[in-house]
Formats: C-alpha cells, sequence, structure tokens
C-alpha cells in the first residue's frame, strides 16, 4: 500500500513538473513574442512622428492641426440675446466649403444684404501661402449658404473684411497691416470685383472698423491686442486724423482688440471687442460709446458681458471672437459669428479635407 501511495506521489509530482514546465515555456514565448514586437512597434512610431513632421514641411504624409476657425449664423431680439438660429445647422461656412484653394480656416464673416440676397464676406486662410485672403458666400434666406469664390487675394494677408454701403456704393476696409495701411477698397462689380481707392491710414494696425456717426467717419483700430486706437475724418477718402483721446485702451487685451461691426442702437453705438488676454480671441465683450466728438470719447462697459463666448462643445467650443449683427425686423437681428475648436486632422497637407 505504500508502494502504491509512493508511486502516486511521484506520477502527481511529474504531471505537476511537467505542467509547470509547459506554463513557463509558454510565458516565456509570450515575453519572447513581446520583446521580439518592441523594436517594431519603436519603428512604427518613429515612422508616424517623422511622417507628421514631414507631411506638414512638404505636403507629405501625415499632417496634424491643432484649431480651427469655422463661420456660423445666431439669431435673437437684440445683439445683446444672440444664440443658435433654431432652424440653422452651424456651422454654415466651413474650409471644407472652400472650392477654389485648399483652406485651413473661415473667420471673421461680415454681411451685407442687396436686392433680397445675403452677401459674406471672410478671412480664409489659404494653406499654400499661409496668409489670408477675403471669400465669399451667398445666402437668399441666411440659413443656407452656398460659398462662391475667393474675392479679394494680395501679395500680403488679408483678414476682416469690413464691408459697408455708402451713397449706393459698396466699400471694403479688410485688416492688411502686413502692408502697413489701412485701405479702402470699392466694388467695381459688386460682390466679386474689388479695387483700391484709398490709404486711409498707414500703420501696423490690426482689425479697423469703420463707421460713420453725426457726420463724421470714424475707425477704430488695434496696435498690438492691448492698445486701442481711433481716427476721424468729415469724408471716407478725406484726411484722417488720430483722435486727441487716442490711445483709448492701453495695456489691456481684454477690451482693446475689435471683435466686428459697429452697431447702431437708436442714438447708442455698440463697439465689440474680443478678450485677448489670457488667450487670443477667447470672447467677446460690448461697450456701450456715450460720447464721440472730434475732442470727447466715452464710454461704458455693458452689464451683461460677455456677449458671446464659446459653447463648451462642438464648431465653437472653445472660442468666439467676432460678431456682425444686423437688424431685419422689429425684435429681430440675425448675426455672422466665428467660433474656434481644438481639431486634428490628418492625411495630405495640399487636399481639401
Amino acid at each position: 500500500m505504500s508502494s502504491d501511495v509512493s508511486s502516486g506521489r511521484g506520477t502527481a509530482i511529474l504531471k505537476d513538473k511537467e505542467s509547470g514546465g509547459v506554463s513557463c515555456l509558454r510565458k516565456r514565448r509570450k515575453t519572447d513574442v513581446i520583446i521580439g514586437r518592441i523594436p517594431l512597434l519603436i519603428i512604427f512610431a518613429s515612422l508616424l512622428l517623422t511622417g507628421f513632421s514631414i507631411g506638414q514641411l512638404y505636403e507629405i504624409p501625415f499632417y496634424i492641426s491643432k484649431g480651427e476657425y469655422a463661420i456660423g449664423v445666431y439669431s435673437g431680439d437684440s445683439p445683446f440675446s444672440l444664440a443658435p438660429h433654431p432652424e440653422i445647422s452651424n456651422p454654415v461656412l466651413t474650409f471644407r466649403d472652400v472650392s477654389d484653394i485648399p483652406a485651413d480656416f473661415v473667420a471673421d464673416p461680415f454681411m451685407v444684404r442687396e436686392n433680397g440676397v445675403w452677401y459674406m464676406f471672410f478671412e480664409v486662410l489659404n494653406r499654400e501661402t499661409e496668409q489670408g485672403d477675403i471669400g465669399l458666400a451667398s445666402s437668399v434666406d441666411g440659413k443656407e449658404w452656398k460659398y462662391d469664390r475667393i474675392v479679394l487675394d494680395e501679395p500680403f494677408h488679408l483678414s476682416y473684411p469690413y464691408v459697408f454701403e455708402w451713397e449706393g456704393e459698396y466699400y471694403m476696409v479688410p485688416e492688411s497691416k502686413s502692408a502697413f495701411a489701412v485701405t479702402l477698397y470699392k466694388a467695381e462689380k459688386f460682390p466679386r470685383e474689388w479695387r483700391p481707392v484709398k490709404t486711409l491710414i498707414k500703420g501696423n494696425f490690426s482689425d479697423p472698423s469703420v463707421f460713420r456717426h453725426n457726420d463724421y467717419w470714424w475707425i477704430f483700430v488695434s496696435e498690438t491686442n492691448d492698445i486701442l486706437r481711433l481716427f476721424f475724418s468729415d469724408s471716407l477718402q478725406g484726411t484722417w486724423h488720430e483722435h486727441p483721446g487716442s490711445p483709448l485702451v492701453v495695456r489691456d487685451a481684454r477690451y482693446a482688440r475689435p471683435g466686428g461691426r459697429v452697431i447702431a442702437l437708436g442714438d447708442t453705438l455698440l463697439r465689440l471687442t474680443q478678450d485677448c488676454k489670457s488667450e487670443y480671441g477667447l470672447e467677446v465683450n460690448g461697450f456701450l460709446i456715450v460720447e464721440l466728438t472730434p475732442e470727447k470719447y466715452s464710454e461704458v462697459s455693458w452689464e451683461g458681458n460677455p456677449v458671446l463666448q464659446g459653447s463648451g462643445k462642438g464648431w465653437n467650443a472653445k472660442r468666439m471672437h467676432h460678431l456682425d449683427a444686423h437688424r431685419i425686423a422689429d425684435n429681430l437681428w440675425i448675426a455672422a459669428v466665428d467660433g474656434w475648436r481644438r481639431s486634428v486632422r490628418i492625411g495630405w497637407k495640399g487636399s481639401k479635407q
């Protein structure tokens, strides 16, 4: 009996050793496979990172983009109560709608209405030249928009195409600080053909915002993101003078840089400004102009600021830095806005994605 027991124990021990050996062998094989794959993973990761870097420089895949502006349309009963239009699928325009050049983003929309049609002018960042051109889109109802074409392309960067009508003619004052000038353009054949007619101001100025008030023309411009200057003239194409109170804002990036069209609210004017203190174009704030003459200027901050800010999700999740609002009926406004989100795009750099 003791012999049988010993024999049973020996068999069990042998089986345990065999099973342990098989288990160790399997673990060793798995370890060898994993170790063998590590160099391949390192090589793949290196190639991927190299591809991203090369693609960004030389139009070879892959490449990555971390920021994207798009354009939407809001509505409300005043410029202070704007929200996404319930019948509009925002954004109404993105870089994917641009069909005649490779585009990185669209931003800074300004609208005018002519013969029952809305025309929107906006910056298109050209991916190949890395400079802004001015694009055009149109809409019959302000809800559905169709991209048309690039209507203004200069050897220097253009953005913020502030378009307006005066005495039956259409004019545009885009940002052209790369040319060290604020230039007035006139429509030769509205809305697609424009020509420069006058250098209004010389200087390295951003986001020129032009408006007429009390028989004078006025222009807000920013010099860097924390200085706001004001110029005036008794004629659009006349001599422009800097206001004696200018600069109006100094060393305050929250309230200096213009953020859209100056809006007339009865006898009051609303100046819009983008908050650039913590990051560029975070939100839009409003200031009510209390007094504006060639000698004096005063304003007060709107108590409900900000007028416009990111939604926290989607196409305008992080920032909104532009507003162009128009009254279309009593207690009804429509506005072109833009928004920014963080995004990643992978593919051919020169391709439309």
